[in-house]
């Protein structure tokens, strides 16, 4: 096997462990915890976030730290899309002629797949996902801010109650994946800087991901 045979295929076995590492840490964690869910910290934190919303729904007059307290997950969830969209922009405006020299050029059938353009083409697919996440979460954040400003005790209220405590779940669920996505990011960079780069990159962020999927005592 010739010397460039050999450096190409580094290449392309550095690439599928930096994504191949992150992606067998989350099928891990998944399996890990199916039976006992609520000892992953993203289940925890859903948990909290209901029992959070019951809590209030029981005490009259709090329906104003309530509506507070969704607008700084809100918040949360802005900075998030705000960084995603800021990423997503650069990463376009940086990959946009190889991009086009590979799939816009004529008479070409089928575009050279090789290391660099798979991974610019994950990184802009996973700055579109914490975008995404992150946009959906403040879109249930901000449904169960009405529902929270709603006098508690009222009919109104009780009607949408189970709604708003699907919806604050689903929304801090929608947080929570599109700040990992926004993480993952980062061994996606390095490999691009250098192949070598991405799986070191990779195990850092393992470690990142384990901090923070520890469930609080």
């Amino acid at each position: 096997m010739s010397t460039f045979l050999q450096a190409d295929l580094l290449v392309w076995l550095a690439a599928a462990a930096t994504v191949g590492l992150v992606a067998a840490y989350e099928g891990v964690q998944r399996q890990r915890h199916r039976g006992e869910p609520r000892r992953l910290a993203r289940a925890a934190h859903a948990q909290l976030r209901e029992d959070w919303l019951r809590a209030a729904s029981r005490h009259p007059g709090s329906e104003v730290t309530g509506v507070q307290t969704l607008r700084n997950a809100m918040m949360a969830a802005t900075l998030t899309a705000s960084t995603a969209v800021l990423g997503l922009m650069g990463t376009v405006t940086l990959s946009a002629a190889s991009l086009h020299n590979t799939f816009g050029s004529p008479g070409v059938a089928w575009p050279s797949l090789t290391p660099r353009l798979l991974l610019e083409l994950a990184l802009m697919a996973t700055l579109f996902a914490a975008l995404a996440c992150s946009v959906m979460a403040m879109r249930y954040f901000n449904h169960v801010g009405f529902v929270s400003a709603m006098p508690v005790g009222s009919p109104e209220r009780e009607r949408w109650q189970d709604t708003a405590v699907a919806h604050v779940r689903q929304g801090g669920l929608l947080y929570g994946w599109g700040l990992r996505a926004l993480l993952m990011v980062v061994p996606l960079v390095a490999s691009i800087v250098h192949p070598l780069f991405g799986p070191l990159a990779s195990l850092g962020l393992i470690w990142v991901l384990s901090q923070m999927d520890k469930v609080p005592a």
